[in-house]
């Protein structure tokens, strides 16, 4: 019997519920599909029917993860109408979000060393990097920001909140709030001043 395209979906968002807990517990390598299958009580068979290997499974929680991570920063830039304000709580939403314990192996971890870096970063780019370069491309326009780069700008805010987001997983200590000082005096850089017009 074919299961209808609802109940299609369901069960790949159960595959793949299951198996973020699973990579964000144990780390990609000690992930055994056998594991997932039986908690999600389904065949192997029907795993593979979904996903073509554990590599697919992981792309696909990996994705979650990161659309996921992307709809958090848009929310909580979101709760303010300053552009600068906004920049400043979708960084900090970025680095709160990507060192929680069910998310950094995942991505910042095993995203890179898993799927290689071309993947990696085409899916950060589509879910991280884009709404970076959208804010600040804005932030432009309006006259927040001096005149550099913004591409050049998007990579460079873009690498260093992920190697603070790796520093801050590595030493969970560390406040969130420690990075946000440091980064802001950056930003801080490249804004524009109404003396610098």
């Amino acid at each position: 019997m074919r299961k209808s395209k609802t109940e299609t979906e369901e069960t790949i968002q159960k595959l793949i519920t299951i198996a973020r807990r699973h990579f964000g517990e144990k780390g990609y390598a000690d992930v055994a599909l056998e594991e997932i299958v039986t908690e999600a009580n389904l065949t192997r068979g029907a795993l593979y029917h979904h996903f073509k290997n554990k590599k697919g499974l992981f792309l696909a929680v990996f994705e979650a993860v990161q659309k996921e991570v992307g709809d958090r920063v848009e929310q909580e830039a979101a709760n303010s109408q300053d552009m600068w304000q906004q920049l400043v709580n979708g960084c900090r939403a970025f680095l709160t979000a990507a060192v929680e314990s069910q998310n950094h192996r995942i991505l910042l971890i095993d995203g890179p060393a898993v799927l290689g870096w071309d993947t990696f970063r085409m899916m950060d780019q589509k879910y991280s990097m884009n709404s970076l370069r959208e804010q600040l491309q804005l932030m432009q326009e309006h006259g927040q920001l001096l005149p550099v780069s913004i591409d050049a700008l998007t990579h460079c805010l873009s690498g260093a909140m992920n190697e603070a987001a790796l520093w801050l997983a590595e030493y969970p200590q560390k406040p969130v709030t420690e990075i946000m000082t440091t980064l802001e005096i950056l930003l801080e850089g490249f804004r524009q001043h109404p003396t610098n017009m």
